[in-house]
């Protein structure tokens, strides 16, 4: 199972009253039911590709409308023929969607009544129901943090960005395909949202790879870093000591001043070691890591002036 199936998994099993379970089921049936018209009587379909959102679905309207629905499972045809879990709704359909605010004139209202939305719970409720109806996250363990809910309508998307972004959560959207999507890059935004609309073990374990996950990132960046700054160190030396020695075959290193030549004497002497520690052995020390430098930078200009002169 996905990461973002055991998400799901969880919000499916929240306990809610009457209010927030209105809230709820708004996004799951204004983003995934389809209307019906057949012998002048109107039914309702609710679809999902998940069986336990499907069940959610039918224990909402049965406890909190006492609606009796159907739920029937079709096989898709195209791509991984999944398995389709369809609520459906034959009673009762105009007075529910009514009180839901969703029908106007046999058509679906693109945004939620702000009246119907009167509190923080009915919000939260609300961005919980549309993430079961369209939403998605990454499994922070094994790719780059992202969690998105998709929408059909422009409106729609924009109002959950609005909803989303009261909590300060940096919601952006973008169109997508056949519709737009509101998405979270940032980990911590992602866990706060998770813990907004009632997934706090999802949240939980999501925290707890990311913090280990970025750990292991700091570690790497560090080694990273040390190893360039190794690397640029042994490279630095090897140059310094190609040059000493084009120096000494050339022209001799008693042909230095006593200063340089003390510098470049010790470095054949001490390939590895740092500045630091070559300016506390070469003689008559000990010399500054910014004194030992500038030595080494007047033995390459030499050694430069020598290879001109060749």
């Amino acid at each position: 199972m996905s990461y973002a199936s055991d998400v799901k998994k969880e919000l499916t099993r929240l306990e809610v009253h009457r209010n927030n379970a209105k809230a709820e089921l708004m996004a799951l049936i204004r983003m995934n039911g389809t209307l019906k018209l057949s012998n002048k009587q109107l039914s309702l379909e609710v679809q999902s590709e998940n069986s336990a959102i499907a069940q959610r679905i039918y224990r909402l309207l049965m406890q909190f409308y006492h609606i009796r629905a159907n739920v029937v499972v079709r096989k898709k045809m195209k791509l991984k023929k999944n398995n389709l879990y369809v609520v459906r709704v034959r009673h009762q359909v105009e007075e529910l969607l009514d009180d839901l605010g969703i029908l106007d004139h046999y058509q679906i209202r693109e945004r939620v009544p702000v009246e119907l939305l009167e509190d923080d719970l009915q919000v939260r409720s609300y961005l919980r129901g549309a993430f079961l109806a369209g939403g998605s996250v990454n499994n922070p363990q094994t790719s780059r943090y992202h969690l998105e809910i998709y929408s059909v309508y422009a409106d729609h998307s924009e109002m959950l960005t609005e909803m989303m972004n009261q909590y300060h959560l940096g919601a952006k959207q973008t169109k997508r395909r056949s519709g737009y999507i509101v998405y979270l890059k940032e980990a911590e935004k992602i866990a706060d949202f998770l813990q907004l609309i009632g997934a706090t073990n999802a949240m939980l374990k999501f925290e707890d790879i990311r913090i280990v996950r970025d750990m292991r990132n700091s570690v790497n960046r560090l080694v990273n870093c040390e190893n360039a700054n190794m690397n640029k160190v042994a490279n630095a030396s090897t140059q310094q000591i190609e040059n000493i020695h084009l120096i000494q075959d050339r022209v001799g290193l008693e042909s230095l001043p006593p200063k340089l030549r003390d510098v470049a004497e010790t470095r054949l002497k001490h390939q590895e070691v740092s500045l630091k520690e070559l300016g506390n052995l070469v003689a008559n020390g000990p010399i500054s890591k910014s004194g030992i430098n500038h030595r080494l930078h007047k033995l390459n200009e030499v050694a430069e002036k020598l290879r001109t002169e060749a």
